[in-house]
């Protein structure tokens, strides 16, 4: 098997090892597995990915690896390291805010997902305009795609932006100042460079839409 058919197990075995001891000195001690394992095992996984969402999009894609370190500058939580594998593929179309791909493996959770994590703020009058103006043609795409199985993040806000009627059909969508939609994945999948494809296929309209917004 490639590095990347274990991926999964290997990440929750070492992060269940390192959240029961989240210290610099555990760390360096068993660094090794993410070093020679999981770091090669993600990256082998976005290099895999890159090609066929590049095609899904018809636009270069970029890749990250999130970080093991935590910013703890500004938390009360101290702990040093993250107890997850988190990585994403971001459609390059040259908008000025692009969408993406993610895939996280944490201690039990196992998510692939697309969408928008915040909107900046050009981005975000032009979401509430979109929604506005084209209400069942955007509520039906990402209907459709929750039809699928995949779960919309909750809105962030509480009421409707006041522009807006407090009753207007759309009022969810207009509370958003994000979108993401996604899917847990079996901790026991095999093939996962064809799990992901199967739910990015899935949820790709949900990316073409926001790519839409966001070049208008």
């Amino acid at each position: 098997m490639t590095s990347t058919d274990t991926l999964i197990p290997r990440a929750q075995a070492f992060y269940a090892a390192l959240d029961a001891n989240n210290t610099r000195d555990w760390w360096q001690e068993n660094r090794g597995t993410y070093d020679d394992v999981l770091k090669p095992g993600a990256q082998a996984l976005l290099a895999q990915m890159t090609a066929p969402l590049s095609h899904l999009a018809c636009e270069p894609i970029t890749t990250k690896l999130f970080r093991p370190h935590r910013d703890v500058r500004f938390s009360k939580d101290k702990r040093p390291y993250n107890t997850h594998l988190h990585m994403m593929w971001q459609i390059d179309s040259g908008a000025r805010q692009n969408p993406v791909f993610f895939f996280g493996v944490g201690l039990d959770y196992v998510t692939a997902g697309v969408g928008m994590m915040g909107f900046e703020k050009p981005m975000l009058e032009d979401w509430r305009k979109f929604v506005d103006l084209d209400t069942a043609r955007i509520t039906g795409i990402i209907d459709e795609v929750v039809a699928k199985g995949y779960v919309k993040r909750e809105p962030e806000l509480k009421r409707v932006p006041p522009a807006f009627d407090k009753d207007h059909p759309a009022g969810a969508l207009l509370r958003h100042k994000g979108l993401t939609l996604s899917a847990e994945l079996p901790a026991d999948t095999k093939d996962l460079q064809a799990a992901l494809t199967t739910a990015f296929t899935d949820l790709w309209p949900i990316n073409a839409l926001l790519v839409q917004i966001a070049e208008a």
